[in-house]
C-alpha cells in the first residue's frame, strides 16, 4: 500500500511516497493539496529531513526502494556512497560503475542520464555529483536548489560554476 505526505522544506514542498516501509519517491515542487497519510515510517523520513535541513549529517537514511533500471539502481547506489558534505565527479562514478560491470569504460553522460531520473531527491544525493571541470551539472531543473543543498552541507561553492 502506498502512503504520501508533503514535507515542507526550506527549498520547497517535497512529496514523500512510501510503499510499505520504504520510500519510493521524494519529489520537489508538488502542490500541498493532496490526500496525506501520516505513518510512523513517513514520520521517520520527516525527522531525517529535519536533521538534514538543520545542516546536520542525519546519518543513514530511512529505507528506500527506488524504481529504475538495473543501471540506474547501480548509479543511485554509488551516489548514496558519497558522504554528507562531499562531492564526486560524474566521471568518477562512471569509472566505478564500469569497473563493477566489468566493462572498459562508461561515459559521464550516462551517469548524468541516470541522475536525471533519480526518484528520491536528497536521500539519493545526486546533488553531490558534479562535473570534473567544476561545473555543477543539473539538478531537477533547478541549479539554485543544487547550490543550496551543497551549501547546506558545508561545501565551498567558489570552485563551482553553472
Amino acid at each position: 500500500m502506498q502512503t504520501q505526505i508533503i514535507y515542507v522544506s526550506p527549498l520547497g514542498n517535497i512529496r514523500l511516497t512510501a510503499e510499505d516501509d520504504a520510500l519510493i519517491e521524494a519529489a520537489f515542487d508538488v502542490p500541498a493539496t493532496m490526500t496525506q497519510s501520516v505513518t510512523p515510517f513517513l514520520e521517520s523520513v520527516c525527522l531525517w529531513l529535519d536533521e538534514y535541513f538543520q545542516g546536520k549529517d542525519p546519518g543513514a537514511p530511512p529505507a528506500i526502494c527506488p524504481k529504475g533500471t538495473e543501471f540506474q539502481l547501480r548509479i543511485w547506489r554509488l551516489a548514496q556512497q558519497i558522504p554528507f558534505g562531499y562531492t564526486a565527479a560524474y566521471g568518477t562514478l562512471a569509472k566505478e560503475a564500469a569497473r563493477e560491470m566489468g566493462i572498459p569504460k562508461m561515459s559521464a553522460q550516462a551517469v548524468g542520464g541516470a541522475m536525471k531520473r533519480n526518484p528520491i531527491a536528497i536521500l539519493i544525493p545526486c546533488h553531490r555529483v558534479v562535473g570534473a571541470n567544476g561545473k555543477l551539472g543539473g539538478y531537477f531543473g533547478n541549479d539554485r536548489r543544487k547550490i543550496d543543498l551543497l551549501t547546506l552541507e558545508g561545501q565551498d561553492m567558489r570552485g563551482f560554476s553553472k
